[in-house]
């Protein structure tokens, strides 16, 4: 018997009456609820009408959500997002990506969040993954039932709290105000949080200053990196699963995939170089399916760019994904913890070619993905800067493909 498919009961909650004399039916147990939660959860709430969980109609209704049989649906809906805020308390983001994880797993789980209504159950189990940095098929045997647990529970005490009197104030049946979860229907709307700023870079204090000559071994280019030549290392931005972008994608680790590609006389792919190495790196280090650590740097060939001169690929895992699953967001210090390491693997092949590596190109790392150009660019050049001063043999470039953020790259290179 799937565990998503069919629910089971159980005894049912003594109730007394509620305020003003209602007379409500006994509510349902928690086991009850929860077999119910797991029905719903691949359907999510496009299923609500065709599954008519009647345990959680019947808390709906108890929590005064629910008043008959043509608004049950969106009953159940909005006490689903109470119990979430019951779960997450204050701290829960409107867009789910920070606060309590247990809440924001759930909001995930059933698709509460703004304009996930319509996104497949095998998206918000992803998603609902990523809370916890697992992937989805260790959530469904773990977390997943964690999380349905809590929130069968989370909805119970949504309809104990209205039926000892209403709340001061918020979505009647919930205890307290309404937290800034999820839109509840209620005429409030989401709370929206200002994202936290991002830090710069740490100002050099103290240490030898970078010369005039390490300066001058800085050059910026605009064009796409995959176009470049006679560079000897490549860094391409990843995410942390190291999972490369589509070819037809116009991002660095699409470009460089899709340029590295070796083909056929008829232009066909033969072999996918730099995602194949990479597979094979996560399988021979026990990652497949899992995160590296941010900051990791990988190297691979170059495959087919090594026409261009180039002999290594590094590929940094720099971006997360988000608890939505659908964005990735970069730390700062992760970036710079990136360059370090590519430049640190750099120096330990740099002997076992002929002649020795001696040159590496970083795109904007983490533009766009969080942080701003602007902050991106003098933390790339930051970091950069460092590792020139302590080996100034390198010869560092810089790449953009648009002018503004190549202007960006060079301001920020030249700064002290």
């Amino acid at each position: 018997m799937s565990q998503e498919t069919q629910p089971s009961s159980s005894a049912p909650e003594p109730l007394g009456p509620a305020p003003g004399g209602r007379v409500l039916p006994p509510l349902p147990g928690a086991e009850r609820l929860a077999a119910e939660l797991r029905a719903l959860r691949r359907p999510g709430l496009a299923g609500l009408r065709t599954l008519r969980p009647e345990a959680l109609i019947r808390v709906a209704v108890a929590a005064g959500l629910s008043g008959g049989f043509d608004d049950e649906a969106a009953g159940v809906e909005t006490l689903l997002k109470a119990g979430v805020r019951h779960l997450g308390g204050r701290t829960l983001s409107a867009d789910g990506t920070r606060g309590d994880p247990l809440a924001r797993a759930a909001a995930h789980t059933f698709g509460l969040l703004p304009d996930w209504r319509g996104v497949s159950g095998q998206e918000r189990r992803k998603a609902a993954a990523a809370v916890y940095g697992v992937t989805s098929e260790r959530f469904r045997k773990s977390q997943e039932q964690e999380v349905i647990a809590e929130l069968a529970l989370a909805v119970l005490a949504v309809a104990r709290a209205a039926i000892a009197g209403p709340p001061p104030s918020g979505l009647p049946g919930l205890p307290g105000p309404p937290g800034p979860s999820v839109p509840d229907g209620g005429g409030g709307g989401p709370v929206t949080r200002t994202p936290e700023p991002v830090p710069d870079p740490p100002t050099r204090l103290t240490g030898p200053p970078l010369s005039a000559a390490a300066v001058h071994r800085v050059t910026v280019h605009v064009a796409s990196i995959e176009l470049l030549r006679d560079i000897d290392i490549l860094v391409s931005s990843e995410n942390i699963y190291l999972e490369m972008s589509k070819t037809f994608r116009s991002t660095v680790s699409g470009s460089l995939r899709r340029a590295a590609a070796i083909r056929d006389e008829a232009g066909e792919t033969v072999d996918d170089v730099l995602a194949r190495e990479l597979v094979e790196w996560m399988r021979a280090h026990g990652r497949s399916g899992l995160p590296v650590r941010p900051g990791t740097v990988v190297p691979t060939s170059p495959g087919a760019l090594a026409e261009r001169g180039v002999r290594r690929i590094h590929h940094a895992a720099v971006a997360s994904p988000t608890s939505d699953g659908h964005s990735y967001r970069v730390d700062p210090h992760v970036l710079a913890e990136a360059v370090s390491a590519s430049f640190r693997l750099a120096r330990a092949e740099r002997d076992r070619y002929d002649p020795p590596l001696s040159s590496l190109c970083f795109p904007l790392l983490g533009a766009g993905h969080g942080l701003p150009p602007e902050k991106a660019a003098r933390w790339l050049c930051w970091a950069v800067h460092e590792e020139l001063s302590r080996d100034p043999s390198w010869t560092v470039h810089l790449v953009a493909q648009r002018p503004e953020l190549a202007k960006l790259l060079t301001a920020a290179s030249s700064a002290p």
